[in-house]
């Protein structure tokens, strides 16, 4: 590492995140609507955006007004579609920012009505049953549709990521509800991250990529593998020799039967590194695999290093890639018994941040 570290530091390749883009891109055949919800899942919207914007997005998706207005604050200019049910007061704030609502229900179209309108998107729901008017219940709203048509609509995935037949089920379901409306929108879209790398080039016009931007694949059948975007390291900051008998951090459930060295790294649940991995983890030491030793603590964690020559100062990655071994994310979290989306969304502020990678 060419920067000394003091503890835990999240490292961000924005560069990856512009090739991923550009590979979901190129293989959706359409405009992208990238998810940058929850600062851009934890990693930095407005650095993430940077990194988005030369791939010519159509537009971003988000989850509250407060994170499209800080989007407009940043200077994106692009449509950015609000994702979650909003009441009407977030409506108004919605429009002073020139934000996409998403209204399924009559009773949120009205309200989008009352406080003057403007582009929105319609969501039907096919099966998610999370928000949006249920498919078959889409006529109950025939009257407003004709009376303020929407600029889109879209339906979302509950399982792209399984092999089981439902996004075609879902896929049809979409189908037969936009059939039904008064006019077909001009923009419509359904596929997330894991579609987009089982179907290939949409039907549709547009696709909303998520957590593969961010170094996260839809499994080992999938057509298209994201780059590792995040690293996880941190500096060794103590190294001792334990003996039979001794143990490791709280409650000792970890003992020493064996001479044993053990190293403690500055990061911990306070930074993101999952509590859960206590003694159920993998880091990497100098390219080689050391186990968690003991519970993972709020700001620091220990590692067996018997077998691996290391120093105090020396980086110890617990996500992405050290050499030629990666830790994904994908790993990590299943490791942590918990979704990549958690392990993300879940890297602490405190940890530093370095944003790195070549970028067009």
């Amino acid at each position: 590492m060419s920067t000394p570290l003091s503890r835990a530091r999240v490292e961000v390749d924005l560069g990856a995140i512009q090739r991923n883009a550009a590979a979901a891109a190129r293989r959706a055949g359409v405009p992208l609507l990238p998810m940058v919800k929850a600062d851009a899942y934890g990693l930095g919207v407005k650095e993430v955006v940077s990194a988005l914007e030369p791939v010519e997005p159509w537009g971003y998706g988000i989850a509250s007004v407060e994170e499209g207005e800080q989007l407009r604050d940043v200077g994106v200019t692009r449509p950015i579609l609000v994702f979650t049910p909003l009441l009407e007061p977030d409506l108004k704030r919605a429009r002073a920012a020139k934000l996409t609502p998403t209204l399924g229900f009559g009773d949120e179209i009205e309200a989008w009505r009352r406080v003057g309108g403007g582009p929105w998107h319609f969501a039907i729901d096919t099966g998610m049953s999370r928000a949006g008017i249920p498919w078959r219940e889409v006529q109950r709203v025939r009257q407003l549709l004709e009376l303020m048509p929407p600029e889109g609509a879209f339906t979302h995935f509950h399982s792209s990521e399984l092999d089981d037949g439902t996004m075609d089920v879902q896929e049809n379901l979409f189908r037969e509800a936009i059939a039904s409306l008064p006019s077909r929108p001009r923009l419509l879209h359904t596929a997330n991250s894991g579609a987009i790398a089982r179907q290939g080039r949409s039907p549709w016009d547009l696709v909303r990529p998520g957590i593969f931007l961010y170094g996260v694949g839809s499994g080992r059948t999938a057509a298209i593998q994201p780059e590792a975007v995040v690293h996880l390291r941190a500096p060794i900051v103590e190294i001792r020799d334990l003996q039979p008998g001794d143990t490791v951090s709280y409650d000792a459930t970890f003992h020493v039967d064996r001479p044993a060295r053990i190293a403690t790294a500055a990061v911990g649940y306070a930074d993101g590194y999952p509590r859960s991995l206590s003694e159920g983890g993998s880091v990497l030491v100098n390219g080689a695999l050391a186990a968690v030793a003991g519970k993972v603590t709020m700001d620091m964690t220990m590692v067996d290093v018997t077998t691996i020559k290391c120093a105090i100062g020396d980086i110890v990655t617990l996500i992405g890639r050290a050499g030629d071994t990666v830790l994904t994310v994908e790993r990590v979290a299943d490791d942590a018994g918990m979704s990549p989306y958690e392990l993300l969304t879940g890297l602490r502020s405190r940890a530093q941040r370095l944003y790195t990678g070549r970028r067009t």
